[in-house]
């Protein structure tokens, strides 16, 4: 008997009514490594279940974490929101069934496509589950998405819709109303509706915050529906509430069946030995490949199409809930594991050279498919293999070419990509992500650094609109040293970047000199 062999019967975890598995048996985890880690375990195990239970989990800002619940909700701590979860699916479901029907219409006829307004982790999963999960010309609505503030990928959805807005429903998601990117986004659409003739209110649908700036904005514009935001669900966790069941439903995608997968799932791992938990034998496989400190990336590799988006998806997941400047107890400690990935077998010819005898900072995680299509496949050789048949040896042949040369790795098999299959990635990961954070002693709900993005981009902002009150008032143009005299700042280079870019939008005009820092600036005149 192999070694290989050896190691990979008594290292795989394989659920037998599901068809998953878990082979983490050339991840090179010492022989008892995982009975050596049962301490630490319990402590992982233990917090995961105060978690369950209702705990504050997030004390930063004092809330509990309840996603579980969302697919579970005879397990949250209180009958409100047992209550809150049960009839907020039936109100979806009642509202989705009513747009398939066509008895909620556009002004111009029967919904045919949707809009997705959100940012992270409110479009983000949206758009993994619709491409996982769609089946184009079989979807009730086609998706769009506005995932961005970018005023040319805004004009360029709205290009494929051109024509078609008064069948287009726009679904608005923001916890509070008050994020940047998906408040220019619904801005947009808002004034395209505009442009068309058409009021946008009876095409718009919210998803947010309890009296939120975005909730009061709906019931005053009189929008077709709001479904809530709650605050003890974060965003990157977002994917089995109204965030992703929504958009989902819409598209026309079984989302029972996609919740039924995600509590299996989470029925799975609550196990509480650590050989038979999938996510724990995640969790440690990355502590032990990171030295719980970060130091190997993540490489994602579906060989399915229809999971290219997961490692998107999951760089918000992992990277936000785990890259932390300090731990629990205040402790500098710069934790994280970073995520990038690429399908299969696309990354047989883009970067698995590096992989395989580059630098060796990385472990992957191959995601196995094991049905090719629905339907038969044609012979594509003279020996009779199919293109599945080729796609499935690439996906071994990389693992086997990384594994030779020391590169760890770790295999997730499904039977099929269906609802309950993408449903349970989503709770596995999820559910690993959790115990990691237990075992390097971070806060996985919170997100610090994103905030502080937002207040530095905020004040960026402001200094944009001081630059252009200034040079508006200024009859003599100005160089970047003169502006930036004046405003009281010592941010030139800011300042500078900042005049590129509204020079480049016909905002202020600029008189150029020979040496380009001596340029200078004054507001539009007016013609």
């Amino acid at each position: 008997m192999s070694e290989n062999w050896k190691n990979f019967r008594t290292t795989l975890y394989r659920d037998e009514s599901t068809g998953f598995a878990l082979d983490v048996s050339r991840m090179g985890l010492p022989d008892n490594y995982l009975k050596s880690q049962e301490k630490a375990w319990r402590k992982a195990f233990s917090a995961m279940e105060a978690l369950e239970a209702g705990a504050i989990s997030n004390p930063d800002e004092e809330r509990m974490v309840g996603h579980y619940w969302l697919r579970n909700p005879e397990r949250a701590p209180s009958k409100e929101i047992t209550q809150a979860i049960a009839s907020t699916l039936e109100a979806m479901e009642a509202f989705v069934s009513k747009v398939h029907r066509a008895e909620l219409s556009g002004e111009s006829g029967p919904f045919i496509n949707l809009l997705v307004i959100g940012i992270g982790g409110s479009a983000l999963g949206p758009q993994f589950v619709s491409q996982a999960l769609g089946r184009d010309d079989k979807d009730k609505l086609t998706p769009w998405f506005f995932d961005n503030t970018d005023p040319e990928g805004m004009d360029r959805v709205l290009g494929h819709l051109n024509g078609q807005l008064g069948r287009t429903l726009v679904l608005v998601i923001s916890k509070s109303g008050g994020t940047p990117e998906t408040r220019n986004g619904m801005l947009e659409a808002a004034r395209a509706y505009e442009r068309a003739g058409l009021a946008f209110a009876p095409h718009a649908v919210a998803i947010t915050g309890e009296d939120s700036a975005l909730h009061q904005r709906a019931k005053e514009e009189k929008w077709l529906a709001t479904f809530p935001m709650w605050d003890w669900v974060g965003g990157r966790t977002s994917e089995t509430g109204p965030v992703g069941l929504l958009p989902a439903a819409l598209q026309g995608i079984d989302i029972r069946a996609f919740l039924s997968g995600a509590a299996t799932m989470d029925d799975l791992t609550r196990e509480s030995e650590l050989g038979n938990n999938p996510a724990a034998l995640l969790a440690f496989s990355w502590l032990h490949a990171t030295n719980g400190k970060g130091e190997k990336d993540m490489v994602i590799l579906p060989y399915k199409d229809r999971l290219e988006l997961f490692s998107k998806y999951l760089q918000q997941l992992v990277m936000e809930s785990l890259g932390k400047e300090k731990d629990l107890d205040g402790k500098v400690v710069h934790q994280g594991i970073a995520v990038y990935g690429n399908k299969g077998s696309t990354d047989q010819h883009a970067y698995v050279q590096q992989l395989r005898e580059g630098v060796p900072n990385f472990f992957a995680v191959f995601i196995e498919v094991l049905l090719d299509r629905n339907g038969d496949s044609i012979a594509v050789d003279e020996e009779g293999m199919t293109s599945g048949d080729y796609l499935h040896g690439f996906y071994l042949g990389t693992r086997q070419a990384l594994s030779e040369n020391g590169r760890p790795s770790l295999t997730i098999t499904l039977p099929q990509v269906d609802c309950g299959g993408v449903g349970s990635l989503i709770a596995l990961f999820e559910r690993a992500v959790g115990f990691y954070a237990s075992l390097v002693n971070v806060n996985a709900y919170h997100q610090p650094g994103v905030e502080a993005g937002k207040k530095a981009a905020s004040s960026i902002l402001q200094r944009k609109k001081e630059i252009r009150t200034l040079l508006s008032t200024q009859k003599e143009a100005l160089t970047v040293a003169q502006i930036a005299k004046k405003l009281s700042s010592a941010d030139e280079e800011t300042i500078y970047r900042l005049l590129c870019h509204l020079a480049a939008n016909q905002a202020i005009e600029v008189e150029k000199s020979a040496k380009w820092w001596e340029n200078k600036y004054q507001g539009r005149k007016s013609s």
